[in-house]
C-alpha cells in the first residue's frame, strides 16, 4: 500500500472500503467515522450527479474539497476510497513585492 504519511503538507489520511468501512488511517483523521460517513457519501452522489454527461464506466477520478486553512483530496484506487488532509500554506508576501 502506499504511503499516505509521505505526502507533503498531509496532517491527515483514511483509506476506506467502497461501503466506508475504515482500512486505515492516520493523522488528524484517525478513527475518523464521522468523515468516513461524509465522504463515502460525497463519493455515492457522484456518480448520481449527471449520468448523461458521466457515463457509470467513467466515474470521478479526484475530488478537492478545499478550506481556508486545509484541503481534502479524495480518489479511488484498487476499490478503496484514499482520502488525504492537507494544510493550505499561505505565502507570505516579502517586504520587497509590498512595496511595489
Amino acid at each position: 500500500m502506499l504511503s499516505l504519511e509521505r505526502i507533503p503538507d498531509q496532517v491527515g489520511y483514511l483509506v476506506l472500503t467502497d461501503d466506508g468501512a475504515v482500512v486505515a488511517s492516520g493523522g488528524e483523521l484517525e478513527n475518523d467515522e464521522h468523515m468516513a460517513n461524509i465522504v463515502t457519501g460525497l463519493v455515492t452522489i457522484t456518480d448520481k450527479v449527471d449520468p448523461v454527461a458521466f457515463s457509470a464506466e467513467e466515474g470521478f477520478k479526484k475530488i478537492s474539497v478545499n478550506f481556508e486553512k486545509h484541503s481534502y483530496v479524495i480518489c479511488m484506487s484498487n476499490k478503496k476510497i484514499h482520502v488525504v488532509k492537507r494544510k493550505i500554506i499561505q505565502e507570505v508576501a516579502s517586504e520587497n513585492n509590498e512595496q511595489l
